[in-house]
């Protein structure tokens, strides 16, 4: 299974940390952010890796390469200066990720997620991981019925963890060019096509320079104990 990073945000909430290098190589310890994400991935068992880029994305290839020293294979997919969208990023990779379910990955989260159990999920159109709400997003997402559906209407509601396995076809009737994701998966919703999982373990959205802050210190504490 094939797996992509999605690495296009701008990081408007991380300035002046953006202004001049992307927020995946903002570093978390001694590695950056995507090279985090890449190791557990590789460790996953998924070494083919496909990552789009805009804003200042020609320094995430100079840094990463072609994947070797990562013992995987890395290839990318540019989307010029604007970026696509979480749904136009998948489509403009779609050639990249082949005919099968793939995994896509945000690449500004921090977890210590299972990557491997989703091997062998059974996938309709999408399956997504999901977590509970955090301060900055109280409100949640989606909800899981008791089959494993993911639903909206619903009183308790989690937060999508920006981790989720996708097939081809959910893609299949939008055009390429700049698209969301969230229509998509909610019109696959609606239709009982998407089925999810909750992930109760460590998750975070490294989505302001506050909460990186909290991630290295949570990241020296762990390397210290």
């Amino acid at each position: 299974m094939k797996a992509m990073i999605l690495a296009a945000g701008r990081g408007e909430r991380m300035r002046p940390l953006t202004d001049h290098i992307p927020k995946p190589l903002l570093r978390v310890g001694e590695k950056t952010i995507i090279e985090h994400t890449i190791n557990q991935l590789i460790s996953a068992g998924f070494n083919d890796i496909i990552i789009n880029h805009a804003h200042l994305g020609q320094q995430i290839e100079d840094h990463l390469g072609d994947g070797k020293r990562y013992r995987a294979s890395i290839f990318y997919s540019p989307e010029g200066e604007q970026g696509l969208e979480t749904a136009g990023g998948i489509i403009n990779a779609l050639h990249l990720l082949g005919d099968e379910v793939f995994l896509v990955v945000n690449g500004d989260i921090a977890t210590d997620f299972p990557f491997a159990g989703l091997k062998n999920v059974p996938v309709d159109l999408a399956h997504i991981v999901l977590v509970d709400n955090p301060e900055h997003h109280p409100q949640g997402d989606f909800g899981l019925d008791e089959t494993g559906k993911v639903i909206e209407n619903c009183q308790e509601k989690l937060t999508f963890s920006g981790i989720g396995l996708y097939r081809p076809e959910l893609f299949s009737k939008t055009p390429p060019g700049s698209s969301k994701l969230a229509p998509l998966l909610r019109q696959a919703i609606a239709n009982q096509r998407v089925s999810g999982q909750k992930y109760a373990g460590f998750w975070m959205d490294i989505g302001t320079p506050e909460r990186l802050q909290t991630l290295n210190f949570l990241h020296t504490m762990e390397n210290r104990s």
